[in-house]
């Protein structure tokens, strides 16, 4: 029997590539999406994928899903949370309004899904898109890292806190992967800047043109999805998934470093900054 994957934000980039991955390897994927046109895109790909309407923050639309899903099969292997955006500022001067955003997909959208389809989990898996960020050790992406941080944070007390003995989670954290965030990214981002308060602009422009150079780069460089796709597969068929996987150089960069003391590491990073700024 194929065994049942539900995927949230699979309308582009790393989500509708891990649908396509999972589908041509033999999983029957419901492909969590927020437009009928593409739906019907996920669907001309391979006829395993069956496209659900699934908008994270709106729980009447995470309630539809789980009754058409649960209409269709009753035991679900694996819910990949992966639907996400980024967005970016100064603390300083950021409206608290963009954290509660960044929050509400990232974090309470995947634990309103995870919530939800629990139920149809039993003795399966959880499959967390998370990030380097959350080692948390990046400026002026702060909503974000604390974001992927507290994904995992919320998902490994689910963990421990499960009466099933066979359900795991598990987070993978890629480092830079080039898909369509970052140019959504920077639209968020000029909105987020025009925003702030005028004084502020100047303090934290150089800052700011750092931020879009590294997120226009961004777009071309880094992992392929297929590479998270292909991990996604692999912990998806091993039978006993680690906890937390690296993938990509800057992500294993990012966890060995993340073990500094924090005064140091703040150092290195300020002094890292600085020099990156004035190049």
């Amino acid at each position: 029997m194929k065994k049942h994957v539900l995927i949230t934000g699979a309308s582009s980039g790393l989500g509708k590539e891990t649908a396509k991955v999972l589908a041509e390897n033999g999983f029957a994927v419901y492909a969590g999406v927020r437009r009928a046109e593409d739906k019907e895109e996920l669907e001309k790909i391979d006829s395993n994928i069956t496209g659900v309407y699934l908008d994270v923050t709106d729980p009447k639309s995470v309630e539809n899903a789980y009754t058409e899903i649960a209409g269709s099969t009753k035991n679900l292997y694996a819910l990949i949370n992966n639907a996400g955006i980024a967005l970016a500022g100064p603390i300083e001067c950021l409206d608290v309004e963009v954290i509660k955003r960044q929050f509400e997909v990232n974090v309470y959208g995947a634990l309103r899904v995870g919530q939800k389809f629990l139920p149809l989990l039993k003795g399966g898996r959880i499959i967390n898109i998370s990030s380097m960020a959350s080692y948390a050790i990046f400026p002026f992406i702060s909503p974000y890292s604390a974001s992927k941080r507290a994904l995992d944070i919320f998902y490994n007390s689910l963990l421990l806190e499960s009466k099933d003995p066979e359900l795991k989670v598990i987070s993978i954290k890629p480092g830079v992967v080039k898909t369509n965030i970052w140019n959504k990214s920077l639209e968020a981002c000029e909105k987020i800047f025009e925003q702030i308060p005028e004084n502020y602009h100047k303090k934290y422009e150089k800052e700011y043109e750092l931020l879009t150079s590294n997120a226009r780069k961004n777009n071309t460089k880094g992992l392929n999805p297929s590479d998270i796709a292909n991990l996604v597969l692999e912990v998806l068929k091993v039978k006993n998934p680690k906890l937390s996987y690296c993938i990509g150089a800057d992500s294993v960069f990012a966890n060995i470093i993340s073990h500094l003391p924090q005064g140091l590491l703040n150092l290195l990073i300020k002094k890292g900054l600085e020099w990156r700024m004035k190049r």
